[in-house]
């Protein structure tokens, strides 16, 4: 087979045949790493993207169908998609706050300032507070939410729930802080 259609690459992968799945990357790597580069902005994470997109193709039983439209665009859509999945990671992990850090940070604002560290006392206690009014679900979203970097689907994956269900939770909840946080700090 000289120069095989994509389809026909890609039945070629299901059937594990590696020189086929060489073939696409050959034709599409290009397309993929300029998508990935242009997601991104950062070359490091585009060869991931690059390699997950390949992977992806070789380890799950993606089904391309020709007269559904251009195999670019259907390749594009997924590296489109794990892009998105590789920059969601990258903000979870840059937001997320070791707590080892933020205690030594917290520690050290109160040795320079002590009166700073009295107000973060109060301010954390005052979260806890709220957060006590909250049932187990509502602490369940909030902590997977933000603190863990969960997103709402994965948060509805995880406790077999309709995302709406998630949604209104969550909705809820921050509801329900912000009306006891607006109350403790007009009686105080």
């Amino acid at each position: 087979m000289a120069h095989p259609s994509e389809a026909e690459l890609m039945r070629l992968i299901r059937e594990r045949r590696r020189d086929a799945l060489e073939q696409l990357y050959d034709r599409y790597v290009r397309l993929v790493y300029s998508f990935a580069n242009k997601a991104t902005g950062d070359e490091g994470l585009s060869r991931e993207i690059v390699q997950l997109v390949f992977t992806r193709l070789w380890t799950t039983h993606a089904e391309y169908d020709a007269d559904k439209g251009q195999f670019a665009s259907w390749i594009i859509t997924i590296t489109r998609n794990v892009s998105i999945d590789v920059l969601r990671r990258e903000r979870r992990h840059r937001t997320n706050v070791p707590m080892d850090e933020l205690v030594r940070t917290s520690g050290d604002a109160e040795a320079n300032d002590p009166e700073a560290g009295a107000i973060r006392r109060l301010e954390y206690s005052e979260m806890r507070a709220a957060a006590s009014r909250l049932s187990v679900a509502q602490q369940r979203v909030i902590d997977l939410l933000y603190w863990r970097g969960y997103t709402l689907q994965e948060i509805a994956a995880m406790g077999e729930e309709p995302i709406g269900t998630v949604k209104n939770r969550l909705h809820q909840a921050l509801r329900m802080l912000r009306r006891h946080l607006q109350g403790m700090r007009e009686e105080g």
